[in-house]
């Protein structure tokens, strides 16, 4: 891999085989070490998978190295994937982000979060929550979130994923 360069853009539905991709590499490795086996089973396999509308909404970004590599996804919506912490209708919420594994530790994520809450403010939002998967806490806290506590994402009947409702103003 050459010097880390990396450009934006935003992604549209013709994303989505590459983004699946990264997701389906990334979640299960990255997910391992704070998620017992049952919920890498069940849960995992649904959250690793790349969500169309998000790809077409106009607020989910790529992230590209210099070997024109998918290096990393992320984005916002005015509404949020599961229970909602409460905000009103200044309020954003951050939507699958994800680094591919072979990129960590190299400013992909927060060059994407940067890029993700620049937007949310230009849209007029004033605060910005996320439900974080246990591994990505310490990576929103770097970034001015603050964690409110343990919540259970609905995915399908009877499965549900352990997540942390995290929040930020802008």
């Amino acid at each position: 891999m050459r010097a880390n360069v990396l450009t934006y853009r935003l992604a549209t539905r013709d994303d989505l085989a590459a983004v699946d991709a990264l997701l389906a590499r990334s979640y299960p490795q990255l997910l391992a070490w704070d998620y017992p086996p049952s919920v890498m089973v069940t849960a995992v396999p649904l959250l690793a998978r790349a969500q169309p509308g998000l790809l077409g909404s106009g607020t989910y970004w790529l992230a590209f190295d210099a070997d024109d590599r998918l290096a990393g996804v992320g984005g916002w919506t005015r509404g949020g994937p599961g229970p909602m912490i409460g905000g009103g209708s200044r309020t954003g919420h951050v939507r699958h982000v994800a680094t591919g594994v072979d990129h960590l530790r190299r400013g992909v994520g927060s060059g994407l979060l940067l890029r993700v809450l620049d937007q949310a403010r230009e849209a007029g939002m004033e605060r910005m929550e996320c439900l974080s998967t246990r591994t990505a806490v310490p990576f929103y806290a770097a970034l001015g979130f603050r964690a409110l506590g343990e919540v259970e994402v609905p995915l399908r009947p009877g499965i549900a994923f352990p997540a942390v409702a995290m929040v930020r103003d802008l």
